[in-house]
C-alpha cells in the first residue's frame, strides 16, 4: 500500500501505485469509477457533483471511448447484375458496361460470366467462342493489369431485355452460392496471390479452348469457383476451385495421352 499524503489520507487514484494492468482491458480497475458521479469513491474524495454543492472545484474526468466502424458490407454479385438490368436508361448492355460497372471486381465477375456458359452442356464451338475472352483476362489478371478487352470483344452487346432474362435464369444459382460465402482464407485473395490465380487460370483457360473431349466442362467449373471466391474474398472457394482444375488438368491429360495411344496404334496398324 502506498504511503498516505499530507493530509492523511489515502493517495488519489491518479497518484496511487498502478499494480498489475491498468489498461482498457483490465477489468475492475478500469471500471470502478464508471459512476463520475457517485457521492464519494471508496477513497473518501469528493465527486464533481459533491464538489460543486461545497464551491471546491474539482477536475472533471473525461473518459474517450473508441467504438469501431461497422464493416461496409459489399454488394454480392447477384444485386449488381440485377442493378444493371434495371437501368432503363441504356436499350443494350455491353462488355464494356459490365467492365465499368464492376470496377474493381470486374476481373472476378468477367471471369464468372465467360466460364459459366462452358460449365454447362452447351453446342460444340461455345468454348472456343467464349474461351478467348478468358485467355485476355486471365493474362491481364496474371500480370497485375487492370481488366481490358479487345473492343471487338468489349463492344458486344445485348439487348437490356435478354440481359434481364440471362440475370433471372442465373441469380438463382448466386443466391444458393452466397449462402455458403464468408471472408475467410483472405491470403488466398490478396493482390500478389491473384496473379498467381491469373496464371493458373490462363492455363485452364488454354485447356479449355482446345478441342479436348470432355475436356471444357470441369476446367470451366474451376474458373467459376475460382472467381466466386475471388468476387466474395473467400479463399475456401479458391482453394476447391484450385482443386478442381488440378483434377480437371489430370483428366484432359489423360484424354490427350489416349489419343495420342490410339492415334499411333491406329498408324502402325495401317503401315
Amino acid at each position: 500500500m502506498s504511503p498516505p499524503d499530507d493530509h492523511g489520507l489515502p493517495p488519489r487514484k491518479d497518484q496511487a501505485t498502478v499494480i498489475g494492468d491498468a489498461g482498457p482491458d483490465s477489468g475492475d480497475e478500469w471500471d470502478e469509477f464508471e459512476d463520475e458521479d457517485a457521492a464519494d469513491d471508496e477513497f473518501g474524495h469528493d465527486s464533481p457533483a459533491a464538489a460543486a454543492e461545497e464551491g471546491t472545484a474539482a477536475p472533471v474526468r473525461k473518459r474517450r471511448r473508441l467504438r469501431r466502424k461497422p464493416p461496409v458490407e459489399r454488394k454480392k454479385l447477384s444485386t449488381m447484375l440485377e442493378e444493371i438490368g434495371a437501368d432503363t436508361t441504356r436499350e443494350r448492355i455491353s462488355v464494356a458496361d459490365l467492365i465499368n460497372a464492376m470496377d474493381a471486381r470486374a476481373f472476378g465477375a468477367l471471369l464468372l460470366i465467360f466460364a459459366f456458359p462452358n460449365a454447362l452442356p452447351a453446342p460444340p464451338g461455345t468454348s472456343g467462342i467464349l474461351g478467348l475472352p478468358l485467355l485476355y483476362l486471365a493474362a491481364q489478371m496474371m500480370l497485375g493489369r487492370k481488366p481490358w478487352l479487345p473492343k471487338l470483344i468489349a463492344a458486344r452487346s445485348m439487348a437490356r431485355s435478354d440481359f434481364v432474362g440471362l440475370v433471372d435464369r442465373v441469380n438463382p444459382w448466386l443466391h444458393w452460392a452466397d449462402r455458403f460465402m464468408a471472408p475467410r482464407l483472405q491470403f488466398l485473395v490478396t493482390p500478389r496471390a491473384e496473379q498467381a490465380l491469373g496464371a493458373f487460370v490462363l492455363i485452364l483457360a488454354t485447356v479449355l479452348v482446345l478441342p479436348i473431349p470432355l475436356g471444357n466442362m470441369l476446367p470451366a467449373f474451376a474458373i467459376c469457383m475460382i472467381a466466386l471466391g475471388i468476387l466474395e474474398s473467400d479463399g475456401l472457394w479458391v482453394s476447391i476451385g484450385i482443386a478442381i482444375g488440378i483434377g480437371a488438368l489430370i483428366i484432359a491429360w489423360a484424354v490427350v495421352y489416349a489419343l495420342i495411344r490410339a492415334t499411333i496404334f491406329l498408324i502402325v496398324r495401317a503401315f
